[in-house]
């Protein structure tokens, strides 16, 4: 006689999308899409920050460089137990430690005060050389806002969101790599992960276009009416809103993080 049970459970498996290995690689593919965004969304508004802060470029290069310390921090340890622990779920927890990481990264905006910018300079003059830089050997006749100075409590949280950044990425790709092959047929194995990289790519180039949209936005739009920015984006003292990219892009993280959580942890091979 036919196992009914086995009958039973394979048609709930078809039915349920969180048993099939397709909707995994669509859900990878939109998770690391949006990872790849929010890190790289950092290389496209670095400058940016750098310019509201007072930061100096070495400054701004470690700021840069923690993502990568965050990431090789565990990275071995995080390959070693990969088979012991429920992968999906460790997944969806990289996913939500990242999307906290873009939240933390935005959060001196709204600690800091509003941006105040030199009312002396011409705005179509485009020089530069007037413009308030802290860290320059400036003469006394320099005026440099104290929200334009360097903040420790704004470095502190740029090098800690930084960090659960480059920690929260660890496991995404090397987690949902390894699923896909032991779950995937032999034939479709190459072309999930061929999908996976081609989203991979796609991250930073959408990164850049988030930024190049979210930087035509007043740094302080939350803050001050429209009637009372004085200057435009072409102007040297102009700063864009570097933030709210960050916002965006660790909303959709926490989007595309949902699904991990229903996964089984293992799977009936395609």
């Amino acid at each position: 006689m036919p196992d009914e049970s086995k009958g039973s459970f394979g048609r709930f498996c078809c039915s349920n999308p969180f048993h099939t290995i397709k909707f995994f690689v669509f859900c990878q593919g939109f998770l690391q899409l949006s990872q790849l965004m929010t890190s790289g969304y950092m290389k496209s508004s670095i400058s940016t920050i750098e310019k509201r802060f007072g930061l100096s470029s070495q400054t701004s290069g470690l700021v840069a460089s923690f993502h990568e310390i965050g990431n090789t921090m565990l990275i071995i340890f995080v390959s070693y137990f990969g088979s012991r622990v429920h992968r999906p779920r460790v997944i969806g927890c990289g996913a939500i430690l990242v999307s906290v990481a873009g939240l933390v990264i935005s959060l001196p905006h709204f600690v800091s005060g509003p941006y105040e910018y030199d009312h002396s300079i011409s705005g179509s003059s485009g020089n530069t050389t007037d413009i308030c830089l802290p860290h320059r050997k400036a003469p006394v006749t320099d005026v440099c806002t104290d929200g334009q100075r360097e903040s420790d409590v704004v470095l502190m949280l740029l090098l800690f969101g930084q960090t659960l950044l480059g920690i929260g990425g660890v496991p995404i790709q090397p987690f949902g790599i390894s699923y896909i092959d032991d779950y995937a047929s032999a034939t479709n194995s190459p072309l999930y992960i061929g999908f996976l990289f081609a989203a991979t790519a796609l991250g930073p180039a959408i990164a850049f276009i988030l930024g190049s949209i979210m930087l035509r936005f007043y740094v302080d739009i939350d803050k001050v009416s429209a009637m009372e920015i004085h200057i435009t984006n072409k102007d040297p003292r102009w700063v864009g809103a570097w933030w709210l990219g960050f916002i965006f892009a660790a909303s959709m993280v926490a989007i595309s993080s949902i699904p991990y959580f229903f996964f089984p942890r293992e799977m009936l091979r395609e």
